[in-house]
């Protein structure tokens, strides 16, 4: 009894110090050709500065908090919903010199104003901007049909080559097949929020298969992710877990 009691307050303990210890200041990578900056931004968005280009991933939440970056070199949009395509903080970017990497159904909503800057992308499907090789890979709910909120086919995840870094952001998503199935992913953003995504334990499930180098929890409103890094970490299959403040803002 008394060894349960010691074991679960060095539970809380590690819990509430991680939690207290959480920042949304920015982790240098080093990669060919320079390093990759990677800043945790607000939920599911993520921007990364590598070799003078300024790449936003999904960005919401009003643009000041983009205020200190240079206008977009691109911006990955991943699926339709409000906090992934957010047409007021997009409104409020310099985004006149920006390449949009999209799939069709938010090419279909954002209408005339982006036309001659978006490209658009399906799962599996490749293309290289700015020298910097994008794939999109299959975002979705299981079982992925009608009956989800998010559909086989409607969104993508992507995956990013920074040089000699691969990154993989995936979206509101479970853990599909095509994610278990992910290869030489260096950095990853992982989401986990109930009931649009996954619950801690697939989404660490999910990570042990596929070993990314380093996972980041990423929009997990409401979730324990201090529980998540225990998980991977009891894996011992090498996967740095680096926890993030993503709501401050």
């Amino acid at each position: 009894m008394k060894i349960s009691i010691l074991a679960f307050i060095f539970t809380v303990c590690f819990a509430l110090s991680a939690a207290a210890q959480l920042t949304s200041s920015p982790d240098i990578i080093p990669a060919e050709n320079g390093d990759l900056t990677v800043y945790p931004i607000n939920h599911g968005s993520v921007v990364f500065t590598f070799n003078g280009t300024t790449v936003f991933a999904d960005p919401f939440g009003g643009a000041y908090l983009y205020e200190q970056f240079d206008a977009p070199d691109i911006i990955l949009i991943t699926h339709t919903h409000g906090d992934h395509f957010n047409p007021e903080t997009l409104s409020g970017l310099n985004t006149n010199n920006t390449t949009f990497i999209v799939p069709e159904t938010v090419a279909n909503e954002m209408g005339d104003r982006y036309s001659n800057q978006m490209q658009v992308i399906a799962n599996d499907e490749s293309i290289t901007v700015m020298d910097i090789p994008v794939r999109a890979v299959a975002m979705y709910n299981l079982p992925g049909d009608e009956t989800v909120r998010h559909k086989k086919g409607d969104g993508n995840g992507y995956v990013i080559d920074f040089g000699s870094q691969s990154v993989y952001v995936s979206g509101d998503t479970e853990d599909t097949p095509e994610m278990r199935a992910l290869e030489a992913i260096d950095i990853a953003f992982v989401c986990m929020n109930l009931p649009y995504t996954m619950d801690i334990e697939r989404a660490a499930s999910a990570v042990i298969d596929f070993q990314p180098g380093i996972v980041y929890p990423y929009h997990h409103r409401g979730q324990d992710i201090v529980a998540f890094k225990q998980l991977v970490d009891a894996a011992n299959v090498g996967v740095e877990v680096r926890l993030k403040d993503w709501y401050s803002n």
